[in-house]
């Protein structure tokens, strides 16, 4: 049996727990683990992980980075003070500490925690941006993670792409199975939902998610990991297509027959300067 194959082998007979661990006033540094080996995604934060490490007693065996903020790669250099790993990350943007980088479409075969992850480009929030698929298996549902380009009811703001590569990036993601649990970096899931109802207020899904997105907060809890089914029914940023959405975005440009690129693209300068 060859070593990838090992590892699929491996995948299949452990069980993965992936962890949301905060940081700073919102940021979520996932954690996924099996109980004796980890990795963790966008630590921006270095204190906080090698505490839930220390705390279950992980050793950390791989890094993933979406993009190069610093609130997502801020902590890499502590960690690979303690752990010498290896630094998966965007080809496309300049990230010393980087030394796998990816341009998309690869997958990433690591050992221990034994797991394959898919390498999406995403650009939008940046120009190199990519996001890691992990499919059904050990972890249970397929899980997604992509760093600021999608979140609940949200998506990044658009500090170098444009809006059609952030649609398209968008449409990418939104193609993965509707069971794909949905590990955004950020929780900005209440303010969005906020932004998300100024736009389609009638929409019962939104409503409902509403409802339970501010019980879990008012005891907690985060919001996240949601699921694609769950933000393609809820999140504007998925539904240029929509009537509603189409409608919503016409009235705040003033405009009449805007394309699907151009309702997203209003959309979006909408919620730039929502308050």
């Amino acid at each position: 049996m060859d070593a990838h194959a090992d590892a699929v082998s491996k995948q299949s007979a452990e069980t993965l727990t992936v962890f949301p661990v905060p940081a700073f006033q919102d940021n979520y540094l996932w954690v996924i683990d099996n109980g004796k080996d980890a990795v963790v995604v966008d630590p921006g934060d270095a204190a906080p992980v090698l505490a839930y490490l220390e705390s279950r007693g992980l050793t950390l065996r791989a890094i993933l980075v979406t993009h190069k903020h610093p609130d997502h790669i801020g902590g890499v250099d502590t960690l690979l003070e303690r752990f010498d790993v290896p630094v998966h990350g965007p080809a496309h943007e300049a990230i010393a500490c980087v030394d796998h980088p990816h341009n998309g479409g690869e997958t990433v075969h690591i050992d221990a925690p034994a797991m394959a992850l898919q390498v999406i480009d995403v650009p939008g929030h940046t120009a190199g941006h990519i996001a890691y698929f992990l499919g059904a298996g050990a972890a249970g549902a397929p899980r997604l993670f992509c760093g600021d380009t999608l979140f609940s009811c949200g998506c990044g703001r658009l500090f170098e792409g444009t809006p059609a590569q952030m649609l398209a990036s968008l449409d990418t993601l939104a193609a993965l199975p509707p069971a794909t649990r949905v590990h955004c970096a950020h929780e900005y899931t209440l303010s969005n939902i906020r932004f998300a109802l100024a736009v389609d207020p009638d929409n019962p899904a939104l409503n409902a998610w509403h409802q339970e997105a501010s019980a879990l907060r008012a005891a907690g809890r985060p919001t996240l990991p949601t699921t694609l089914a769950q933000e393609r029914v809820t999140n504007p940023f998925l539904r240029s297509d929509a009537p509603a959405v189409i409608a919503a975005a016409e009235a705040h440009a003033g405009r009449t027959s805007l394309s699907r690129e151009g309702v997203f693209a209003a959309v979006r300068g909408w919620k730039d300067t929502f308050r």
